[in-house]
C-alpha cells in the first residue's frame, strides 16, 4: 500500500485486504472511471444546467484539457486546491480536472466565508481557491485576495463566471501585491497530457465535517457511490436532480451526481432547491430521483399541493430526505402527495451511509433510517460507559467499515474515533427489534 497523504491514517492491513477480498474496493481512480463512462456513454447527457447540455465525452475532454492547464499554472500532484463553486458543470469538471491533475480538491459549501475559508487554507497549506468572481451579492475573489495576503501557500485563484458574462480579468493573467496570480476559470485550458500514474488508495477528496476535514480515498468513495447507486437500482435511464449543494456529500456521493454518472445517468444541477425552479424542472427533464432535506421537502409538498397548475412530477419515483430528523406527518405525505417512493437517508461526511431500502414495508419507511450501506459496516451504540446497549435502548452511534476513514485530516488528537477504529458519529440513535437504526438526534 502507498502511503496516504501526509496527516492522514491508513486503514489497518488486515482491514485492506478484506475489502479488497470483499470487492468493495476495485483499484480505480475517480478520474478514470469518468474515462470508461466516456467510453460506455460519449454521446449521452451527462449534466443539465439551464440551457447547458454536457455530453459524457464532452466532460471527459474538458476535465482532461483543464487538468492540462492546471498543471501548466504550477499545479502539482498531492498539492491541495479549495473548491466553492454553486451547482455549475463547472463544479464537475473542475473536481475531476484536479483530481485529473493529481491535486487534491478541498470541497468548501458556498456559505462559508473568511474565517471559515482561512481556516481551511491554513490546515491544507491550499496552494489554489476556485470559486465565483462574485456571488449572490458576495465578493468571493476579495475574500480569497484577503487570504492569500495573510498566507504564504495560497498564490492560485482561478474565477468562475456564468457563461455571457465578463470576466473582470479579460481573460488574462493578473497579479497581486502578495504574489497571487488571478485567472478565469474557462482560461485554464491547455492540449491534454499524458495520464498520470496514481494509486486508487490516495486521498482523492477533502471534506468538511463540522471544523474537520475528512480524507476520502478514490477506493472508498466509488465503492460509496457505486454500491448506494446500486442499492436505489439507478440506470443510464435516471435522471438525478441535484437541488441540494453539489459539495455536500448527500448530493455527490450518496448515491448523487457521482453514483448518477457512475451508472450512466444524467445529472441536472439547479441554482437552488426552492420549488419555484425545481418542480418545473422536474417536469421538463423529466427527473426520476432526488435527495433533500424535510424542510426541502415539505416546502416542495406544500407548493406543489397548492398550485392551481401542478407541475407535472408523474417522472419522480424515489426522493431521498436526509440531513436532519424527518417528522412524520411529512414523510407520510411524500408517497400520496408526489406518487414515488420515499427513501430515509443518514449519511456523514466520514462516510457511514444508512438508508432504508426500496423494499421495505412502508411503516420502516416511516418511522427509521434503514440499514447501513455496506455488509461490511459496523455500527455499535452505546452508553456512556462505552459498553453496546440493547436493542430499543438510545445511545451514541459508533460506526467503522470500507467508506469510512480512520481519522480526520490533521486531526490534532483522535478524540472523534476509538482505539479500534470506530468514528464517533456524534449521533444518538437506537435500533429497533428487526435491526433498522433510528437515528434521534445529535449528541450535546
Amino acid at each position: 500500500m502507498t502511503s496516504l497523504l501526509d496527516g492522514c491514517e491508513p486503514w489497518p492491513e488486515e482491514f485492506v485486504d478484506h475489502y479488497w477480498a470483499a470487492g468493495h474496493w476495485r483499484g480505480n481512480t475517480l478520474d478514470n472511471l469518468l474515462r470508461g463512462w466516456a467510453l460506455d456513454h460519449g454521446p449521452r447527457t451527462a449534466l443539465v444546467h439551464g440551457d447547458t447540455r454536457l455530453t459524457y465525452a464532452a466532460l471527459n475532454r474538458r476535465a482532461d484539457r483543464m487538468a492540462a492547464g492546471l498543471r501548466l499554472r504550477g499545479l502539482r500532484r498531492g498539492q491541495r486546491v479549495v473548491v466553492q463553486l454553486p451547482n455549475v458543470p463547472e463544479f464537475v469538471v473542475a473536481v475531476f480536472a484536479l483530481l485529473r491533475a493529481g491535486v487534491v480538491p478541498v470541497l468548501c459549501p458556498m456559505t462559508h466565508r473568511t474565517p471559515e475559508m482561512s481556516r481551511l487554507a491554513r490546515l491544507t497549506q491550499a496552494v489554489g481557491y476556485i470559486g465565483p468572481s462574485t456571488y449572490e451579492g458576495f465578493d468571493h475573489t476579495a475574500m480569497a485576495a484577503e487570504i492569500a495576503a495573510q498566507d504564504p501557500f495560497l498564490r492560485r485563484v482561478f474565477t468562475y463566471e456564468p457563461p455571457g458574462t465578463a470576466s473582470p480579468y479579460g481573460g488574462g493573467l493578473t497579479t497581486d501585491p502578495a504574489g497571487c496570480h488571478y485567472s478565469p476559470l474557462d482560461s485554464i485550458d491547455a492540449p491534454p497530457e499524458p495520464a498520470l500514474a496514481q494509486g486508487a488508495d490516495q486521498v482523492a477528496l477533502l471534506l468538511p465535517s463540522g471544523d474537520r476535514l475528512v480524507p476520502r480515498t478514490h477506493d472508498d468513495y466509488a465503492y460509496q457511490a457505486r454500491a448506494a447507486a446500486e442499492l436505489v437500482a439507478l440506470t443510464r435511464d435516471d435522471v438525478y436532480l441535484a437541488a441540494l449543494p453539489a459539495s455536500s456529500n448527500f448530493a455527490f456521493g450518496c448515491p448523487g451526481i457521482l453514483g448518477t454518472l457512475t451508472a450512466g445517468g444524467t445529472v441536472v444541477l439547479t441554482d437552488t432547491a426552492d420549488p419555484a425552479e425545481c418542480l418545473p424542472v422536474i417536469a421538463r427533464e423529466r427527473v426520476t430521483v432526488t435527495s433533500v432535506t424535510p424542510s426541502i421537502a415539505r416546502s416542495w409538498l406544500d407548493a406543489h399541493s397548492s398550485s392551481g397548475t401542478a407541475a407535472d412530477l408523474s417522472s419522480l419515483r424515489l426522493v431521498q430526505i436526509g440531513g436532519a430528523p424527518l417528522p412524520r406527518p411529512t414523510a407520510e405525505r411524500v408517497a400520496p402527495e408526489l406518487a414515488c417512493r420515499l427513501q430515509q437517508v443518514f449519511d456523514l461526511p466520514e462516510g457511514v451511509l444508512v438508508l432504508t431500502r426500496p423494499d421495505d414495508p412502508d411503516e420502516t419507511v416511516l418511522t427509521s433510517h434503514g440499514r447501513p450501506l455496506s455488509p461490511d459496516d459496523r455500527l455499535r451504540i452505546v452508553g456512556a460507559d462505552g459498553e453496546d446497549v440493547a436493542d430499543g435502548t438510545p445511545g451514541h452511534l459508533l460506526a467503522r467499515g470500507p467508506y469510512t476513514p480512520r481519522a480526520h485530516y490533521r486531526a490534532p488528537a483522535p478524540e472523534a474515533f476509538t482505539p479500534n477504529g470506530y468514528l464517533r458519529t456524534g449521533a444518538t440513535a437506537r435500533r429497533t427489534p428487526d435491526g433498522n437504526l433510528v437515528v434521534t438526534g445529535r449528541e450535546g
